[in-house]
């Protein structure tokens, strides 16, 4: 979107933090608004993340205005809200590329800017790499400052509070600043929220609050020792001595949308020894009254008219988080020990009907899936049925669990992992590439692919009346059309099925790639298995196709080191059986945003992508 002078005065003078720095402090009000209505026409015409950067707008000038950005660090946890940040620092005029193949990046991303000193996508980094950054410039010598800032969402996280105690110790030179909006992507749940929302809303600090007004109200001389009291008084009530306790001076909470306020207590933060922390308030959506009424569903949006509201749902077919959802309202009626997890992400799981419907059998456990793992341990030992409804990417950070307190006791505990394979404009850190190599060198792991709605309804059945451990692994988006079966019916585990007769070339395929694989299949006349199960392996179906063809091809949408081919290729060695195997699947990189389906022509696991594959490595 490129920017109207006329329209946007102060912002055009903006384009840089040293550019920004040069303004008169008065003109900052200026900037933030037109900052705002850039925002929101730039992210209206181009789809990303919404409601977090329009709340974040005052705090971002704010800090750039203040700090010596970028020799001062600047760490944004997430990156939901960094959209003021890119534009800012000279990003501006290619905002409306974001989220797109070869466009800029949706998060921060060391590789794009100077000013993003750190690559981020998953929640609770912040304040670990700011501390070891500001012990890096205690040692440098140079002045260099050091700022995290991290969301009331991303904070109920345990990495968060384990960084603040060792910061608390070291007693490094650092500020963390709390933007507190009440709101990360899902409802904020747990008792430190309540906490701060008690504390804040409480009739203590309102009644010293408002008496104080009453007694002085008279007094007009002494009109700003009154504000001043009001927020010493704010100071000692609200949470702030969990922060203090840690090792942390404790300052706030102030207006997160006052950009004066805290231009000035940022200017009074920035030379203060020793951990820091600011806790500002903040409204998610702020400036577009939509997104402040529904900043969950305003989380992140498609293209569209920022004068129609609410958004207009496009039509399309059920996803596979929905196929999902409903199989858990469908088992909760049959099973009452059945118990759903999730680590803050219902509505991205399909979970909110379960939510509303089975309250008591629904926990969401908010940022933490290292305790979203091991609950559903506690909760198999006690004879009830858990299913950890988690992300690919995600489950990355509960492996230990995984293995330590759900694997080695061999208990029956489901994850149904959404996200598998490519997630498309989120790029690098949301793509579900390593799940398949993950586990599958975990003992007693039962790992399911379905290739349709059908089949992952079944194997989530499946799974749920398995004694062990067991995944069900499919794609973020819309599913392949196929209606799912209401009766539901325990698959034969390590058993696939051939879906279609050819010679030569048999290709083995894992997953919701099955379509791509029989596309090529017609043009290579090739046999197709879908293998469905991971692991174990349907050893004799491998052992039949490999007789009975001289070339065998596996096709998975995940990293084809330690995949399900590789699972293959073990088999075969073991076997003694000298075949030539072609694995199909993501190359040894981390995959780059774009949408799903132009990465996976581009990375050649599509139709024409499998038989250009399997042409040049019969040739």
């Amino acid at each position: 979107m490129t920017l109207d002078i006329s329209k946007y005065p102060h912002l055009a003078l903006a384009n840089t933090p040293d550019e920004l720095r040069l303004l008169p402090v008065d003109s900052l009000p200026a900037v933030c608004d037109e900052l705002r209505t850039y925002l929101l026409k730039s992210v209206s015409q181009s789809s990303g993340h919404f409601a977090s950067g329009l709340g974040a707008v005052e705090l971002t000038v704010a800090l750039h205005y203040v700090y010596n950005t970028p020799f001062d660090h600047l760490i944004w946890d997430v990156g939901h809200q960094a959209y003021p940040h890119k534009i800012l620092t000279g990003r501006r005029e290619a905002m409306s590329t974001i989220r797109q193949k070869d466009g800029i990046h949706p998060f921060p991303w060391r590789e794009e800017s100077e000013y993003d000193v750190l690559s981020v996508g998953h929640s609770s980094t912040s304040i670990s790499a700011g501390l070891g950054m500001a012990i890096a410039a205690e040692k440098e010598g140079l002045g260099r400052k050091v700022v995290s800032v991290i969301g009331d969402g991303a904070i109920t996280a345990g990495m968060a509070f384990e960084a603040m105690n060792h910061a608390g110790d070291v007693h490094s030179d650092m500020l963390v600043i709390l933007n507190d909006n009440e709101m990360s992507i899902s409802e904020n749940v747990g008792a430190m929220n309540n906490h701060l929302a008690r504390l804040l809303s409480g009739s203590l600090y309102t009644t010293i609050r408002e008496g104080g007004k009453k007694v002085l109200s008279g007094a007009p001389p002494i009109k700003e020792l009154v504000k001043r009291a009001e927020e010493h008084i704010k100071g000692m009530v609200v949470p702030g001595t969990m922060f203090e306790e840690l090792g942390f001076n404790y300052i706030g909470p102030v207006d997160g949308h006052d950009v004066d306020e805290l231009v000035n207590t940022l200017k009074n933060m920035r030379n203060l020894k020793g951990p820091q922390f600011l806790h500002i308030m903040t409204k998610k959506g702020k400036g577009y009254a939509p997104a402040e009424a529904d900043p969950i569903n305003y989380h992140a949006v498609p293209k569209f008219d920022l004068t129609q509201n609410p958004i207009p749902k496009t039509k399309s077919q059920p996803t596979f988080s929905n196929i999902f959802g409903d199989w858990l309202c469908d088992m909760a009626e049959q099973d009452s020990k059945l118990m759903a997890i999730t680590p803050a992400m219902r509505e991205g799981s399909g979970m909110v009907r379960f939510s509303k419907a089975f309250p008591e059998q629904y926990f969401d456990v908010a940022i933490a899936e290292q305790h979203a793992v091991t609950l559903a341990t506690g909760m198999a030992i006690g004879g009830y049925h858990p299913v950890v409804a988690i992300y690919s990417t995600f489950l990355q950070r509960g492996y230990d669990q995984l293995i330590h307190d759900i694997a080695i006791m061999d208990l029956p505990v489901m994850f149904a992992i959404d996200r598998g394979g490519l997630v498309g404009a989120d790029g690098q850190t949301h793509q579900g590439s390593f799940d398949l190599s993950f586990m599958r060198c975990i003992p007693n792991m039962v790992i399911m692919a379905p290739s349709d709605e059908n089949e992952c309804r079944q194997m989530l059945y499946t799974g749920h009346q398995h004694q062990g451990p067991s995944a069900v692994r499919y794609p973020r988006g819309s599913g392949t059309g196929v209606v799912p079966n209401r009766e539901m019916t325990a698959m034969e585990i390590g058993k696939g099925i051939v879906r279609r007769q050819g010679e030569k070339i048999a290709i083995l395929n894992f997953g919701t790639t099955l379509s791509y694989a029989l596309e090529a299949a017609e043009n290579l006349n090739a046999t197709v298995a879908d293998m469905r199960f991971v692991k174990p392996l349907d050893e004799a179906l491998i052992l039949e196709l490999a007789a009975t063809h001289d070339t065998l091809v596996t096709v998975e949408e995940n990293a084809i080191a330690g995949g399900a081919g590789s699972g293959v290729n073990e088999f075969l060695m073991k076997r003694k059986v000298l075949k030539p195997v072609l694995n199909i699947g993501l190359p040894d990189r981390f995959i780059e945003q774009g949408t799903q389906a132009e990465l996976h022509a581009q990375l050649g696991i599509d139709g024409p992508g499998i038989e250009k594959q399997v042409k040049a490595y019969i040739d």
